[in-house]
């Protein structure tokens, strides 16, 4: 059996070809322009597969491009053409999608025939239903909707072709909005809900989460996440008896556009919309006796494609990074139906995870790999431009934010961490988004390592103009537990202390050569607030703390400065271990990586929050009090099951630790 696929190097496509790689036999020749063979070939790496082989063509030429004696030698040969390559953009002019997504599909259909290919998978959209207002199910086509935009219409056009053009059999796959992984959040560009994002950001760093927002009923939508749509179709494309069939493969419970939206700012811990007026009281009007022309929805759809509408838009949502055009297509008028491709699903185990339970996943990878916020920030582009930043523990967390971010401001990140694997994974990423990065791996606990890593960071680099200490060990174990591990006390010193130490002093000759050095050390809210059962980790991070202090002084004059960002609590493995953590407030990788670029950018000697400097204020004027408080908290949080090790120190109630972590936010406790 052989495949061959269009747009295997799209989102879509690159979970597909993996689906088919993992569960089908036989080759998989993927359609590839040209100049994109490296970026499939990177792929073709990944899955590990030489049965996946580029076909070299073009979606705008006749036959896909495809060399006309590769299709004399393989007609009979490939069993199943999936045609995806298209725009998937709302954006996109009526003429790039009229050449990809109509032309493409004609030739697409093309090559199948002359292939002799066994059936045809053509890769639709539920935006072919248009403006229908009801439900509509798998059978349904051409209803006499209205096409509303250039995306709607060259869907429902291309669908046509397979349907009345294709002499080969054929399937269709109808998928509704599709978003990233369910279980990574994995995603390659800002498309659909994720437009709605960085205002989600906005609001969660300028309001409280407690702050209601009115919203307005926008009507539903419908989400499903990439790796549900790959399977469904691999699955689909193989049960017998259902050519010339159409599938949606949608959340079979649509939900209200405002949940949407509610659901992922629960995931950024930013504020609600609360809807005044919804559905409950408008559904009351008899709006389904006026002209469908007259209706609310149909006048408002024209209202916002009016350009005095469009001009007001721009200067505002546009202003947030949503175009205008996105917003009248944020609902849809249709519900549809997928009882056929429930029924031949049944048995699978494949079905759409509810979205609750992966929204934290998709928001995480945007803020974390996707969000481009940077490169409108002046200031951080001009202090990072073309500057080299070392940075360690940069595999995972807040390191690896900080160096997509570097990036995207137009730095050159420098990421030190053990793992090369998770290295390059980071570099690929930041490759792929048009930076540039280097990956150095090196055990920061062995010290020899350190001293061949500068050596090796002066030889390769011009310049070194930054270095975030970020890579740390923690470790949370009261003391009494820790009387016979005084390697605990040991291992977060190497680590954290004498690693980090080492490493700047290894640079220091060539910052004193440029006369100019910029040193941002990770430290911990910890110094400030002296949590119990944090001793050897707290120990580690204040005598970072204080040599950076000291030597501040000394370096001064050579144009070599340090910041010290006492972090909060978060949300990293780092912390995994400790559970309880999971219903503690946080904050994410990003947010600490924001105050990484900010010391960056800025310099300030130091980086604290209200809590920290508090805690601090508290040890100074009344200490007695803070450690009679703190030792209340050693009462209240039990040891970690890791560090009990065979006994159980009592804790509170569940109850009293929400309590006091949310009264004193971001310590660790």
């Amino acid at each position: 059996m052989a495949y061959f696929v269009t747009g295997a190097t799209g989102f879509i496509g690159r979970y597909l070809v993996t689906e088919l790689v993992e569960n089908r036999e036989g080759t998989i020749y993927a359609l590839c322009r040209e100049g994109s063979r490296a970026r499939l070939q990177a792929l073709v790496d990944q899955w590990g597969e030489d049965r996946v082989v580029p076909v070299v063509g073009d979606l705008s030429e006749p036959d896909l491009g495809v060399d006309p004696q590769w299709i004399a030698e393989h007609r009979g040969d490939v069993d199943h053409v999936f045609h995806l390559a298209a725009i998937y953009d709302m954006t996109a002019s009526d003429e790039l999608n009229e050449q990809l997504n109509v032309g493409g599909t004609r030739n697409a259909v093309a090559l199948a025939e002359h292939l002799g290919a066994g059936c045809f998978h053509q890769v639709s959209s539920v935006a072919a239903s248009g403006d229908f207002v009801g439900v509509f199910d798998e059978t349904m086509f051409d209803e006499g909707q209205r096409l509303p935009s250039p995306y709607h219409r060259t869907k429902f056009e291309s669908e046509r072709i397979v349907r009345e053009e294709c002499e080969v059999p054929w399937r269709v796959y109808r998928p509704a909005v599709v978003v990233g992984d369910s279980e990574t959040g994995a995603m390659d560009k800002v498309d659909g809900p994720y437009y709605f994002f960085p205002l989600l950001k906005r609001m969660r760093d300028a309001l409280p989460g407690w702050v209601p927002l009115v919203g307005v009923d926008l009507g539903d939508t419908n989400v499903v996440p990439v790796d549900y749509v790959a399977k469904a179709m691999d699955h689909l494309a193989h049960v017998p008896g259902h050519d010339g069939e159409a599938f949606h493969l949608v959340n079979p419970e649509p939900m209200n556009t405002v949940g949407l939206v509610n659901t992922f700012a629960a995931a950024a811990n930013a504020p609600r919309f609360a809807v005044p007026v919804d559905r409950t009281v408008t559904g009351l009007l008899p709006t389904q006796l006026l002209p469908r022309a007259l209706r609310p929805a149909a006048l408002l759809g024209r209202a916002l494609h009016l350009p005095p509408v469009q001009l007001a838009l721009a200067q505002t949502i546009g202003r947030l990074g949503i175009p205008p055009e996105v917003l009248g297509h944020v609902s849809f008028s249709s519900v549809y139906a997928s009882r056929r491709t429930e029924r031949a699903l049944a048995g699978s185990g494949i079905s759409v995870p509810d979205l609750d339970s992966y929204a934290p996943a998709l928001w995480s990878w945007w803020e974390e790999k996707l969000d481009d916020s940077i490169k409108d920030d002046g200031a951080a582009v001009r202090a990072l431009a073309n500057k080299t930043v070392v940075i360690t523990g940069a595999s995972s967390g807040i390191g690896l934010v900080t160096a997509v971010q570097v990036a995207r401001a137009g730095g050159v990140p420098v990421l030190v961490a053990r793992g090369r694997e998770k290295l390059d994974d980071t570099v690929r990423l930041i490759q792929a988004q048009g930076g540039t990065a280097h990956a150095y791996p090196c055990d920061l606990s062995d010290l020899d390592a350190i001293d061949a890593l500068t050596k090796q960071l002066r030889e390769d680099f011009d310049h070194v103009d930054f270095v975030v200490n970020n890579a740390g060990r923690s470790i949370r174990r009261s003391l009494k537990l820790s009387e016979d591990r005084f390697h605990d006390f040991e291992r977060t010193m190497q680590l954290n202390y004498y690693g980090a130490i080492r490493l700047v002093m290894g640079l220091l000759p060539a910052m004193r050569e440029q006369q100019s050095g910029h040193i941002v050390n990770v430290s911990s809210i910890g110094v400030l607030t002296s949590p119990p059962r944090f001793s050897a980790y707290v120990a580690s991070k204040a005598a970072l703390d204080a040599w950076s202090n000291v030597v501040s002084s000394e370096l001064v004059g050579d144009g070599i400065s340090f910041t010290t960002i006492h972090m909060p609590l978060v949300r990293t493995p780092m912390i995994a271990p400790t559970k309880l953590y999971d219903r503690f407030p946080t904050i994410s990788p990003g947010q600490a990586a924001r105050k990484v670029i900010t010391a960056l950018v800025d310099r300030p000697h130091e980086i604290n929050t209200k809590t920290g400097n508090l805690g601090a204020l508290a040890h100074t004027l009344a200490p007695k009090t803070a450690f009679r408080i703190l030792h209340l908290a050693y009462q209240v949080f039990p040891d970690s099951t890791a560090a009990k090790a065979g006994t159980t120190p009592a804790g509170k109630s569940e109850s009293e630790q929400l309590l006091l972590a949310r009264l004193l936010q971001g310590v660790h406790w």
